[in-house]
């Protein structure tokens, strides 16, 4: 049972659905087409994702899927190597706009179209990434929202983690790509020595997750701090099934795992970065040019906590701590 979460997502529809009457004006006679990229697996209905909360927050602007909206949606089903080709798919059928979540399905929309606008949900830095010239003045055909401030977000997740579990010294860090130039692990340190914690990194080499947890497990780990990656959403299954196996309980900024079992997640809100996307959508339908829209970062976030999995784990979680979540899990 999802206790605020299912509040929440019931009520943005509410809000969202409710002023149709005067935008809807603006864009009639006319039936737009947007294309929606995600490397994940299709949603259940119930749950807030961002292809799940898109066309509703377009409501809000006067697209209505079914009447002046056509939404065509394309999942990887947790196979990277499948983007470009629906990428491809979608580019054919003439978007107006197409909106992509996470770094591979932007590159992948980015490779099928230099033309087509291309509104970005990403978690991860753009400019890092090569996704887009600056957050100010993006260039090219894409632009769009982070979700997530990683770096400033990396040590109040570590903090997060150790109010919950008190006790816990030692606390592995998980990454599926090279830690050492890992700006979420230079954060985390930080916080680390001011929480006199030690950090024992790991990295995920392939998909060898069985060695991974076998060196966290030798390091005698109480904890394992997630960090953010595409990699580690799709592997979301393995990893919350080894940390339960082992009895470690987890946080991380994907909300993905704590919605498969892992204990906290802490960062952007789906809902808050739906509306935003929404709102790029809306500008560019209207003639706005992404090379000029600027790159927008997170203003709120979600604490997420599984009361369920800390139950498994035989924790009792500060009441002070559970009270301040934005969604509960039981």
């Amino acid at each position: 049972m999802m206790e605020r979460r299912t509040f929440v997502f019931v009520c943005s529809l509410g809000v969202l659905s409710a002023p149709l009457a005067a935008p809807a004006q603006q864009t009639a006679g006319k039936v737009y087409r947007l294309g929606v990229l995600s490397p994940g697996g299709t949603p259940d209905p119930s749950i807030p994702t961002v292809p799940n909360l898109l066309p509703t927050a377009l409501r809000e602007f006067g697209y209505v899927e079914g009447r002046n909206l056509v939404v065509d949606r394309r999942f990887a089903e947790d196979n990277f190597d499948r983007l470009s080709g629906l990428a491809r798919e979608l580019e054919q059928l003439h978007p107006d706009v197409i909106v992509a979540i996470s770094g591979q399905a932007i590159q992948a929309a980015r490779d099928a179209t230099a033309t087509t606008p291309i509104v970005m949900v990403i978690s991860a830095d753009p400019v890092a990434r090569g996704l887009v010239a600056s957050l100010s003045r993006p260039g090219g055909n894409v632009t769009g929202v982070m979700t997530v401030a990683e770096n400033s977000l990396a040590g109040k997740r570590l903090e997060l983690l150790k109010e919950a579990v008190p006790k816990a010294a030692r606390i592995a860090v998980l990454a599926s790509g090279p830690l050492a130039s890992s700006s979420q692990l230079q954060e985390a340190q930080k916080a680390a020595t001011a929480l006199r914690i030690k950090l024992v990194p790991v990295e995920i080499r392939g998909t060898d997750y069985d060695r991974a947890f076998s060196t966290i497990v030798a390091e005698r780990a109480d904890a394992i701090f997630v960090l953010m990656g595409p990699t580690l959403v799709r592997d979301r299954h393995q990893i919350v099934e080894r940390a339960a196996k082992h009895r470690l309980p987890t946080v991380t900024g994907n909300s993905e795992l704590v919605e498969v079992g892992g204990l906290m997640s802490y960062g952007g809100s789906t809902l808050d970065s739906s509306r935003r996307a929404a709102i790029y959508v809306d500008k560019i339908l209207k003639g706005a040019k992404p090379s000029d829209m600027p790159v927008e970062q997170p203003t709120k976030f979600e604490l997420i906590i599984n009361l369920k999995a800390a139950k498994a784990l035989g924790l009792t979680l500060p009441s002070s701590l559970v009270k301040r979540a934005d969604t509960v899990i039981q």
